[in-house]
């Protein structure tokens, strides 16, 4: 065995060793110190290092599910006021314009004039984005149909944004390393959110369900100096216009807790806000614009005290130019800021507005830094309802690490104590491939952001008796061809050319079975997967590669040696 060959496979073999120690117990995002290496520091390190999961940390878990359908009804409710308003102002005179989101969605815009159906439908077409649905003409209706491959195509796309927002806001609040992801099958609509160290998951789950669906809307109403039109009841409101108790879809009639509102917009109020009864005012719809336009929001304290706090907002360029073009035409017309269906002011339009405007409300600290928040991260496409809760105690989770590091332990004290009492000499060869085995798979746990579960620690403690079992096999080909009268370094290279076929077969069939399990598992099994499969790609360096390197140096050591404590 050739002397420049044994250095090469020890540098490489010391290399990784040292790397790999590193990044187990080495610092992350800065240099190393002197007390880095300390037992303290060592310690400290290794738990900032090592992600732990839900189970082994403690925190929340949670599996909500996007309500889908409240999200196509709502498009299809919103298509028909849009498909009204663009045939009405293209000159059109509409009979009706109606949802219909049972079986199916579809919306139908009924003309006064059946002659003048293409021309609607080409009217629509350039304001309203039809391109999904499937429009047929009947009689004197118009109808768009949404088919089922574009009803799933939107609902994914729906789990999408929602996902995002989730993750956004999640991000935002400060959880730290919170696991979002899909949840069952993709048909289910449904998204597992886990947050280790959340014992209270009160405060984020109303966070991250908050729809903070904000628009700004025109208030029917005389314009100013006249008062804002409100009324005492939603009945009150409803008779207003005249439609038999049903609401037209180019109007809503919302709440509107009537405050100290100020002059006009952007002005702000000279008085403590005190809350008054509440009221109802009929807004147009569609809104001028929405919370998609949203460019930043952020709570700011008010004039009123110092627990009085509103929120500030800017629009995008595209939201700004559209509200801008509004304002200027509707001079001392009032504008309603409507949040989650609730008009929190109305004040007047003084001048034209760009691109600011603002939120007033008896809001604290806490709750206009959330509204805040979630304005920012955007609004839910639709509604989420939580379908399954649990929460780890952080006690529970400390007793898991106990008792998976006690198994660890004891299961390689256990074969180490074997490996040395059956193969004697060689049994230190295994443990020294065993120790490195361990060390390089918490090393790729780090690299590759894996998250340290329980089932992540039961693929460690099988990934030693896999390791073992490499070792075993090799010592046994090694035994067999001494017997068979072989000499030491012959025997030595028999034995791991004869064995290293029957370790791949093996380790490739599990790897293989653990990517499935990967794949299409969830969390706790995908991290038995993760730690399965990394412990046996690294076995193949340690128990071939690690271990036939250093009986390469002890044979070359004994350049005749006679026996080999096997």
């Amino acid at each position: 065995m050739k002397k420049k060959n044994v250095i090469q496979r020890t540098i490489i073999i010391a290399i990784v060793t040292i790397v790999g120690i590193y990044l187990v117990i080495g610092p992350r995002g800065r240099r190393p110190r002197l007390n880095d290496f300390t037992w303290s520091g060592v310690k400290a390190n290794l738990a900032n290092n090592i992600r732990l999961g839900l189970d082994l940390k403690g925190g929340s878990h949670l599996v909500m599910r996007v309500r889908v359908d409240k999200y196509l009804a709502k498009l299809t409710t919103d298509n028909a006021a849009a498909a009204r308003k663009a045939a009405e102002d293209a000159g059109f005179q509409i009979k009706d314009a109606r949802a219909e989101t049972t079986g199916g969605y579809r919306f139908v815009v009924e003309a006064a004039d059946p002659a003048k159906l293409s021309e609607i439908e080409n009217a629509v077409k350039q304001k309203v984005d039809v391109s999904s649905w499937t429009s047929s003409i009947s009689g004197s209706t118009i109808s768009w149909t949404l088919p089922a491959t574009a009803q799933g195509l939107l609902a994914e796309q729906a789990t999408v944004q929602a996902q995002r927002i989730i993750e956004g806001r999640l991000d935002q609040f400060g959880v730290a390393e919170p696991l979002v992801q899909r949840h069952g099958s993709q048909s289910s609509y449904r998204i597992l959110v886990q947050m280790p160290g959340i014992q209270d998951p009160e405060r984020v789950k109303e966070l991250m369900k908050a729809q903070s669906r904000l628009e700004l809307v025109h208030v029917i109403s005389s314009p100013a100096p006249s008062g804002l039109q409100s009324y005492g009841t939603r009945e009150e409101a409803l008779a207003t216009l005249g439609s038999g108790g049903t609401i037209p879809q180019n109007r809503r009639v919302l709440p509107y807790s009537e405050r100290d509102e100020p002059a006009s917009a952007g002005d702000t109020p000279t008085q403590p806000q005190t809350e008054k009864e509440k009221r109802w005012v009929v807004v147009e719809n569609p809104p001028v614009i929405d919370g998609s336009e949203l460019r930043n929001a952020t709570a700011v304290q008010a004039s009123g005290g110092v627990n009085d706090y509103q929120i500030s907002f800017a629009l995008k360029p595209s939201g700004a130019d559209k509200f801008s073009k509004w304002t200027g035409a509707n001079i001392n017309e009032y504008m309603g800021v409507v949040l989650n269906d609730e008009v929190k002011s109305a004040p007047y339009i003084k001048g034209q507005i760009y691109d600011q405007g603002e939120i007033t409300g008896r809001f604290t600290q806490k709750s206009a830094e959330d509204l805040a928040l979630t304005l920012r991260s955007g609004a839910l496409p639709t509604d989420i309802e939580y379908q399954e809760e649990r929460t780890v105690g952080p006690s529970l989770g400390a007793d898991s690490i106990r008792s998976g590091v006690k198994a660890s332990l004891y299961g390689l004290l256990f074969v180490v104590a074997f490996m040395l009492f059956y193969y004697r000499g060689s049994g230190i060869n295994a443990v020294i491939a065993l120790l490195l085995n361990m060390i390089l798979m918490l090393a790729g746990v780090i690299v590759f952001g894996a998250t340290l579960t329980l089932p992540g620690i039961a693929g460690m403690i099988l990934t030693i008796g896999m390791a073992v079992d490499s070792n075993v096999l090799i010592f046994e080909r090694i035994r067999e061809e001494l017997r068979a009268g072989k000499t030491v370094p012959s025997a030595v290279d028999q034995g791991f050319d004869r064995a290293i076929v029957t370790i791949i077969d093996t380790h490739v069939t599990t790897v293989v079975s653990s990517l499935f399990l990967f794949v299409f598992g969830t969390g706790p099994l995908r991290g038995f997967a993760v730690t399965l499969i990394l412990g046996l790609v690294i076995n193949l360096f340690s128990a071939v590669y690690v271990s036939r390197t250093i009986f390469m140096w002890l044979l070359r050591r004994k350049r005749r040696a006679q026996t080999l404590s096997v």
